[in-house]
């Protein structure tokens, strides 16, 4: 996979998520490791940051539920509206995490 088709990937993975759930940019990393063979939550961030505008990019979160940096009041009135699981500042993400059934 050439690395504009991993930026597709996780865009297209991203706009799977439904709403009131999350993924993890570890989890979106993971779920396409097999296919793409790169496994980095960081590359996974990169991207989203480069590129997440016109995907749900309030979905994709960090492991503890972190909402995006610099972007944590739109991410969390967003998450709300889709009545995401919330606990305090973060995502509940044991009651939010969605994994897609590939």
């Amino acid at each position: 996979m050439t690395p504009e088709e991993y930026v597709e990937a996780v865009l297209d993975l991203v706009e799977r998520i439904p709403p009131g759930r999350v993924m993890s940019y570890g989890g979106v990393a993971d779920a396409l490791a097999e296919r793409s063979g790169r496994a980095s939550a960081r590359l996974v961030g990169s991207i989203m940051a480069r590129h997440g505008g016109g995907v749900p990019w309030h979905r994709v979160v960090n492991a503890a539920g972190r909402l995006p940096p610099g972007h944590e009041r739109e991410a969390r009135a967003r998450l709300r509206a889709e009545r995401t699981p919330l606990r305090g500042d973060r995502v509940d993400i044991t009651t939010a995490a969605w994994q897609p059934e590939e």
